[in-house]
């Protein structure tokens, strides 16, 4: 379609507020189009419709339902390898050109004049994953507010039954749903609905002095029916059985260890202290120390590592970015190699590394960035029982709790759930372990794999907002690391 800009004003287009379709074909093509005439190398328009709610139990009450909805778009110009985002939450017509001719002056990019000819980006058919999994029908099958209410509260009921010295009891749940447009001047046109849950339960006992504290927590993707099926009773003992183990446990010593960390949510200090790092977000601001090291040996040669965005169900897995791409699987490190950084549109333009897939954003406000999504550490071929017999004296670090990085990898991250190794054997708990250290140095220590990779739902949070993320790793042994004590 050919057309004078002066003519957009008065254009009247018809698409569907209340869902993203075809019909919004034409409105998008013209916008990219009157972007592209006024000297924009790319545009990209990305819609986004939320629906969210959470729900906390404390003990016997439901102290909070919090329920959020959102409709917006982002519009991103890029010149060169320069770019900038601007966000609205109206999505007229109007609204959307009015976003645009911002970026577009924030670029030094002069709208096209009156008598300009406009030609609409040629997109290509609507990529409608929504459609092709059939996943319109997800959100009425959710849990309502009610039964969310009476499964967390049955958790707590759980808690309280099992577990001794009880102090507070709280289970969440949350539901997060949202359907993206991606339309982009290079022809990308593609829509998505994405469905994301998250339950679990904290448990503080104290008996006098003594404290412990022990969490968890599980998530999933594209399951409406996942809050009813969560083993509650199952998870409650596992926390009680923790929780009484670290209630009156030793304090470890401070000193260097080798250690063994448990899989699962073990993953989380790959992910914050070497994930981040092989980001290309992180070339463009010259904060990772593997910038130059691809095809380099940075790990030790038995470790292997990916990121992906395919496992089923899980926390971080994906059909499409945030920026239209199917995602993929990316090989990260191979046998100690880095063989491949994470890379969004923007990283693949400043930095030459190709696009992954990985381009993602919290909602509408951010622009996307390179963010992984399920990354973990591949199984090995050692037995569990062969790491524990390799160490004579170190510490078993069974559950992970929070913990800090810098921006170059230096880490600290504190166990909920530790216990001492003696000749190749778990001897008594611990409690009060921080693990410190630095990405470039770990990876060489990383010496031990087992067979049993497992995945856990963990929350990233980075330049483009907060997002669902996976970590993981079989058990794997550490020849030696910081451990901060008493």
């Amino acid at each position: 379609m050919l057309l004078l800009s002066k003519e957009l004003p008065s254009l009247n287009y018809r698409h569907t507020p209340q869902r993203f379709d075809q019909d919004w074909r034409d409105p998008l093509s013209t916008l990219l189009g009157w972007g592209r005439a006024a000297g924009a190398d790319l545009v990209e328009i990305f819609l986004e419709r939320g629906n969210y709610i959470s729900c906390l139990a404390e003990d016997d009450a439901i102290t909070s339902i919090t329920p959020r909805l959102s409709t917006g778009a982002g519009v991103r110009v890029f010149r060169g390898q320069a770019d900038c985002y601007v966000s609205t939450n109206d999505l007229s017509f109007t609204g959307l050109k009015a976003a645009l001719e911002k970026g577009l002056l924030l670029m030094g990019l002069t709208p096209p004049s009156p008598t300009a000819l406009v030609s609409a980006v040629n997109l290509q058919m609507l990529q409608d994953y929504a459609d092709y999994r059939q996943k319109d029908g997800w959100l009425p099958e959710c849990s309502s507010i009610a039964e969310m209410g009476e499964i967390l509260l049955g958790a707590n009921e759980h808690l309280r039954r099992q577990a001794q010295h009880v102090q507070s009891r709280r289970s969440t749940y949350f539901r997060d749903w949202q359907e993206i447009m991606v339309a982009c001047s290079d022809g990308t046109f593609v829509r998505d609905i994405r469905l994301t849950q998250s339950v679990g339960s904290t448990l503080l006992c104290a008996d006098g002095s003594h404290r412990s504290s022990i969490s968890k927590r599980s998530g999933s993707t594209g399951d409406p029916a996942f809050l009813r099926l969560w083993n509650a009773q199952a998870d409650s003992e596992e926390l009680a059985e923790a929780a009484g183990q670290m209630l009156y446990a030793d304090y470890v010593e401070s000193g260097t260890y080798p250690i063994v960390m448990a899989n699962a949510f073990g993953g989380v200090i790959f992910h914050e202290a070497c994930g981040h790092l092989l980001e290309t977000t992180q070339i463009e601001r010259k904060t990772t120390p593997f910038a130059d090291k691809k095809g380099q040996k940075i790990a030790h040669k038995n470790l292997t590592a990916w990121d992906e965005g395919m496992s089923g169900g899980a926390f971080g897995s994906l059909d499409v970015d945030d920026e239209g791409m199917p995602v993929q699987r990316t090989l990260l490190i191979e046998k100690g190699i880095l063989k491949n950084f994470l890379s969004d549109r923007a990283g693949a333009m400043r930095t030459g590394h190709p696009r992954t897939g990985s381009g993602r954003r919290q909602n509408y406000t951010f622009a996307a960035a390179s963010r992984m999504r399920n990354t973990y550490i591949a199984p090995g071929d050692a037995e569990l029982e062969d790491l524990f017999a390799s160490i004579d004296k170190g510490i078993y670090c069974k559950r992970m709790g929070g913990g800090s990085v810098g921006p170059t990898g230096q880490f600290n991250f504190g166990v909920e759930e530790a216990y001492l190794i003696e000749n190749g054997k778990l001897t008594k708990p611990l409690k009060g372990a921080t693990l410190i250290g630095e990405a470039k140095d770990i990876l060489t220590k990383i010496s031990m794999c087992s067979k049993d990779l497992s995945l856990a739902a963990g929350f990233c949070g980075s330049v483009s907002g907060s997002i669902y993320v996976t970590v993981g790793q079989p058990h794997i042994k550490v020849d030696s690391i910081t451990v901060g004590g008493r």
